[in-house]
């Protein structure tokens, strides 16, 4: 893919390849991997607007960032434009340079409260969040769905009400609600999206190769791409994109990602974060199957690092 970067006001991606923010599990760590690895922006978490008032040690520790973090962007979930202003313009997002507003998560709490993927039905509120978000003076990027049913979609006119209302890019997720995250993306209507508008414009899902994005570029005109889930199990995704030579075997990041998580996590989160991870490069290693049960019943990181090494340690660096 023809790799481009693109300019957001006062903020230049360095690339045109992002990593999307994925609950649970873009932490500090993971995304400074992606980082290392190629990506040109990564995002956290999503985080509730409502929550931030509380300021307590989970929002925070979503909110972990440092300026080794190249360009700082967070995610905002939430439904009224008033708290969501408070929160872009608050005391926890002030070292952020973006704020992507989260309008595709499909999960049925987030459905049924209005917000996420439920805003595709409600354009006045939308424009209204994304209004409120700018006066933060921030880049405002918005990540949406192409609608909530597949069979009516509505990502043309969803990214024109973006735009007008003031955001700087688009993230479109080629799949509706209904969907969830399964099925091909429908690169008809992430083109439809992007023609609509002057903005740039990511497109999402469904990318795990080079070839699988060279298909959705050349498909949907997008001005790049953003990898999610698959990052979690390929995080050289990003180094494969953008052309990088990475000469670390999976062992060698997860020794890594240890480290860098225990500056700034107390241990029970680092064992869950690295079992979690490790979890997931599993599935593209052969062999390493009847580790899994193993890594998820030790008891400390010393005797979880002698079953990643046993695991991954034969593996030849990419």
């Amino acid at each position: 893919m023809e790799i481009k970067k693109i300019h957001l006001g006062s903020v230049t991606l360095p690339n045109n390849v992002a990593m999307a923010p994925m609950a649970g599990h873009t932490c500090y760590p993971f995304r400074m991997l992606c980082q290392e690895m190629g990506a040109g922006v990564c995002f956290t978490e999503m985080v509730s607007a409502n929550a931030l008032k509380y300021q307590d040690r989970a929002n925070r520790r979503l909110l972990l960032t440092t300026k080794d973090e190249r360009i700082r962007a967070a995610q905002l979930l939430g439904d009224d434009p008033r708290i969501m202003e408070r929160a872009a313009c608050g005391e926890l997002l002030a070292d952020f340079d973006m704020i992507d507003i989260n309008m595709g998560c499909p999960v049925p709490n987030v459905f049924k409260s209005g917000q996420g993927s439920a805003l595709l039905a409600d354009l006045p509120r939308a424009e209204a969040i994304i209004r409120a978000c700018k006066r933060s003076g921030k880049i405002v990027t918005v990540k949406f769905r192409i609608g909530i049913r597949k069979d009516e979609p509505v990502a043309a006119e969803f990214a024109l009400m973006c735009e007008q209302a003031g955001a700087d890019l688009l993230s479109v997720h080629g799949r509706s609600r209904s969907m969830m995250y399964n099925g091909p993306p429908c690169y008809e209507q992430i083109q439809l999206a992007k023609a609509a508008v002057s903005i740039p414009v990511l497109a999402n899902g469904g990318i795990s190769s080079v070839e699988d994005a060279d298909r959705m570029l050349e498909e949907t005109g997008a001005d790049g791409v953003m990898i999610g889930r698959y990052a979690l199990e390929d995080p050289y995704i990003f180094a494969r994109l953008t052309g990088r030579t990475v000469e670390k075997s999976r062992y060698t990041l997860l020794k890594e990602q240890t480290a860098l998580a225990l500056q700034y996590y107390d241990e029970p989160f680092v064992m869950a974060y690295i079992r979690n991870l490790s979890a997931y490069l599993m599935k593209k290693q052969k062999g390493t199957k009847r580790y899994k049960q193993k890594i998820y019943q030790c008891g400390s990181l010393e005797e979880l690092d002698r079953l990643l090494q046993a695991a991954f340690g034969e593996e030849t660096v990419q």
